[in-house]
């Protein structure tokens, strides 16, 4: 399973037309919504065979590049992943130097959070993830 752009060690992964990194497809969302471009679904569409199993890394660098084009910074960013397993704690800092490294950001502006669903719902019964990202941008004048 790979999340946060960390391969974690566990016997099932994500399903996804790319490598199905649920935290950085919401991350990239929370990139893109704050620029004003829409969702990752536009930009590389399930359907394109060209994002087949496709790295979300390389997914979120071209967001990157796209929120350099705007002259846009990124300030700040806060997410959360909701799964009932694996427990996501000892993976939350490889997580936010992943990310810091990838968005070229000190990792003082990242927080990573993990929760559970205490086995409610289809988090809860182990058939899914769910993140969420909120980011702070600046759009540099000029």
């Amino acid at each position: 399973m790979v999340l946060g752009g960390v391969e974690i060690p566990y016997p099932r992964g994500l399903s996804g037309h790319s490598d199905g990194d649920v935290f950085l497809h919401s991350l990239m969302d929370a990139i893109l919504g704050a620029l004003g471009k829409g969702d990752i679904g536009e930009h590389f569409p399930p359907e394109d065979p060209a994002f087949k199993d496709i790295s979300s890394v390389l997914l979120l660098k071209r967001v990157k590049k796209m929120l350099e084009e705007q002259k846009g910074e990124l300030l700040y960013l806060d997410g959360i992943i909701i799964a009932e397993e694996p427990k996501l704690t000892p993976f939350k800092e490889e997580i936010k130097k992943t990310v810091s490294r990838i968005l070229e950001i000190g990792e003082e502006k990242i927080n990573i959070k993990a929760t559970t669903q205490e086995g409610l719902g289809f988090i809860g019964r182990k058939e899914g993830i769910a993140s969420l990202v909120t980011v702070l941008l600046r759009i540099k004048d000029g």
